[in-house]
């Protein structure tokens, strides 16, 4: 497998007719993998936490920073289709977040469970869902990931659940995915993401009691990305120690600007759930670089300097091609040609997007013939 991915990175790619050109130094001139120090965890009611060091492979290293490129020139570009009014209504966008939902990804298995809230772009992509049918759903045509009816907030792939607009809702959703897995005892679990201004809902305490209570496989997962909407966590909470509001349960505090940290914690709690210890929960301590909607611009609340800041010492990609390129584990031609390969695949998708039919109106209720009664089947 190795052998035939050096092939292609040291060969030359051509879509569309267009040629690019790539590396001609060959696989063993690079690092094969390497080890590197990790942010520690703080933990609520565990005894130890997830390991300090991470192994990082060149191939895998490699497939995260062309997932996190891809998941921010998708986004980049769906802001610009939106200033053009060809996307329209809501549309949350990602930049920023990217190692948060490449790290759960790379902690757990596909045949695992994953829901989220209306944030929902990346995990889309990460569960299997492409580009073309992404862009294609934000303009609500046809060949989107939901045929066009869903937009920007509803998108769904095999062991994906959305996509969630209801503030806190997919919570409870997530918990009833969990007791399907242990039910079935298939030995997998459901990842349950929210963000820190769903934190203070009712429905996700009575969650954690229940999940807690009858042991779920579930990995609760709090995004804290500083900003619910407009207001700050200090504002908005009493105690922004999100990892140890489940009490009970036992929880993780994570850097979620570094992908490897957060590959590793959430490794760490799939262990635990599939051990049979029930629900954990992680907050992962990250950053949007847009405003919460289209509709925000993100600066009345936070300073511009805040977010160069943040862009400056803590972005997940620049992060993630300092260490590759510092240990010899990729050339910046290397990661220059994946740049200029993930740019073409967006304005692929992009030209899909804005081409493609939109939904007949026949399909734009249920199905293509609406009016058939439905019959129960239990």
């Amino acid at each position: 497998m190795l052998a035939i991915i050096s092939n292609v990175l040291r060969g030359t790619a051509s879509r569309n007719g267009a040629r690019v050109v790539v590396s001609a130094r060959t696989y063993a001139d690079f690092t094969p993998q390497a080890s590197f120090d990790i942010k520690k965890c703080d933990v609520h009611k565990l005894e130890e936490g997830p390991p300090l060091q991470a192994v990082l492979t060149r191939e895998e290293g490699l497939q995260y920073y062309r997932t996190m490129q891809t998941m921010r020139r998708m986004e980049l570009k769906s802001d610009q289709l939106y200033k053009q009014k060809i996307i329209r209504g809501f549309c949350h966008l990602y930049d920023g977040q990217e190692a948060c939902a490449v790290g759960i990804e790379a902690g757990i298995n596909l045949t695992d469970h994953l829901i989220t809230a209306y944030r929902a772009h990346g995990y889309t992509l990460t569960r299997g869902g492409t580009v073309r049918e992404i862009m294609a759903e934000l303009t609500g045509r046809r060949g989107g990931i939901a045929k066009g009816k869903g937009g920007s907030m509803h998108m769904y792939t095999k062991h994906f659940y959305g996509g969630n607009g209801i503030v806190g809702a997919q919570v409870p959703l997530g918990a009833g995915v969990a007791l399907a897995c242990k039910y079935l005892g298939k030995n997998e679990l459901c990842v349950c993401l929210y963000g820190d201004g769903a934190a203070n809902q009712g429905q996700i305490f009575e969650t954690y009691n229940m999940a807690s209570l009858w042991k779920l496989p579930c990995i609760f997962i709090c995004e804290n990305n500083k900003y619910g909407m407009g207001t700050s966590v200090e504002r908005a909470a009493a105690s922004t120690d999100y990892f140890k509001r489940g009490d009970f349960i036992p929880g993780l505090r994570v850097d979620g600007m570094d992908v490897l940290c957060v590959r590793e914690a959430t490794k760490f709690a799939a262990e635990h759930c599939r051990s049979g210890k029930g629900p954990i929960l992680m907050e992962l301590q990250t950053y949007r670089y847009h405003g919460h909607s289209m509709s925000d611009p993100g600066i009345s609340y936070r300073t511009r300097e805040e977010i160069q800041e943040v862009r400056s010492k803590s972005d997940p990609i620049s992060m993630l091609k300092d260490r590759m390129l510092s240990n010899n584990m990729a050339s910046v031609e290397e990661l220059k040609e994946i740049d200029v390969e993930v740019r073409k695949e967006i304005e692929d998708a992009a030209q899909f997007a804005t081409t493609d039919p939109e939904p007949p109106l026949d399909d734009l209720l249920r199905g293509t013939n609406p009016w058939t009664k439905l019959k129960s089947v239990s």
